[in-house]
């Protein structure tokens, strides 16, 4: 007769234990996997927070960590969860990548791309950059080394590659004037050659549409090449703030240099191009060794200066800015008037005289020198 078997109560209590922290640990495995998941796949492309500011600059020195970067990139509302963005940055191994120097956002952005834009491991950036009309090229150059495309300098000189500028129909020593002011896309580092080469493609796009629209105008031009229009434009767009007073600023150079009427003859008199001498060929005139942005009667007198269009007849020796289509148009088709003098109204706009007395009481009026 079989003997009944006995139930270990400790053993079955062992099992059950067992088998318990096997689930356990099979959900906290899930668990675990389930957040690495969302941390790798869901999160980087979830929406970020939306901020008013259309741009957020950050500086970033060389010394900041990667939790004092999150700090600013949540006080900017850039990011919204600063804690899991350093954990995403830590387990991708980015937190020893940071870029240096000023990080330029555009929100909203998703934790993907504040990585990408906040690092140097993961590729090149695009950078969304807007040339205003009227800008030089020092002034170009300036912005592009800002916003981390190329160097300054290296920029600067593509703009003298005289074989890359043939290669667009520029006849001229250097590209002001025709690296056209508009709205671009570049990789960051991009070669500055590359950034000249788009902004001059541009310039010849734009110049040939204006040409078809213009081509009756144009054919009047006896004596005028594409570079005097270009730097008679440049002029146009550094005097005139006001878009509607682009045509009639025109008019008066144009009165300028054709009449008799006006004297010294053929003298532009303008203020931007002594200006642009001072920055462009400092090194000319010793009058321009103190410039700070402020024209001084002895840079006016200074026939040093060769932009100096106070004590140089006719057009300076090339354009002063990259003008815009608008201010291109005024060079071709000016206002046709007996205007051959204008003096800052304020506001932008100015007060026009067709007479030296008129306009040295319109200077009086409007508190010029």
């Amino acid at each position: 007769m079989d003997r009944p078997q006995r139930i270990s109560l400790d053993g079955v209590l062992g099992r059950s234990f067992a088998r318990l922290l096997s689930i356990l640990t099979l959900l906290a495995v899930m668990g675990v996997l389930l957040a690495l998941g969302w941390l790798f796949v869901i999160y980087p492309d979830s929406d970020g927070p939306r901020t008013e500011a259309e741009e957020i600059v950050i500086e970033v020195p060389e010394a900041m960590s990667l939790q004092q970067l999150a700090a600013e990139l949540k006080s900017a509302g850039v990011i919204d969860r600063e804690k899991v963005w350093v954990l995403y940055m830590r387990m991708r191994g980015l937190d020893r990548h940071l870029r240096q120097g000023k990080i330029r956002l555009r929100a909203p952005m998703t934790p993907e791309e504040v990585a990408r834009h906040a690092t140097t491991q993961l590729g090149r950036i695009q950078v969304r950059i807007m040339i205003p009309e009227g800008f030089n090229r020092f002034e170009i150059a300036a912005r592009l080394e800002e916003f981390g495309v190329c160097s300054a300098e290296e920029f600067l000189e593509a703009t003298e590659d005289t074989s890359l500028l043939a290669s667009y129909g520029v006849e001229a020593n250097n590209a002001e004037g025709y690296l056209f002011p508009d709205t671009y896309e570049f990789d960051d580092q991009t070669k500055p050659r590359r950034v000249v080469e788009r902004m001059l493609a541009n310039w010849t796009r734009r110049y040939e549409e204006i040409e078809r629209d213009h081509a009756e105008v144009l054919a009047k031009f006896d004596g005028w090449s594409t570079h005097d229009i270009i730097t008679l434009a440049s002029i146009v767009e550094k005097e005139a703030a006001m878009a509607a007073e682009r045509s009639r600023i025109a008019g008066v150079f144009r009165n300028r240099l054709s009449s008799k009427k006006f004297l010294p003859r053929r003298r532009l008199q303008a203020d931007p191009t002594v200006q642009y001498g001072c920055i462009a060929e400092p090194e000319a005139a010793s009058s321009c060794d103190e410039y700070d942005g402020e024209i001084t009667r002895a840079m006016l007198d200074d026939p040093e200066n060769p932009y100096n269009t106070y004590r140089h007849s006719g057009l300076p020796p090339g354009p002063i800015s990259n003008p815009g289509k608008a201010a291109l148009v005024a060079a071709i088709d000016p206002e046709d008037h007996d205007y051959y003098y204008f003096v800052a109204q304020g506001r932008g706009r100015h007060q026009f005289s067709k007479t030296l007395r008129q306009h040295n009481i319109a200077v009086r009026l409007n508190g010029q020198r």
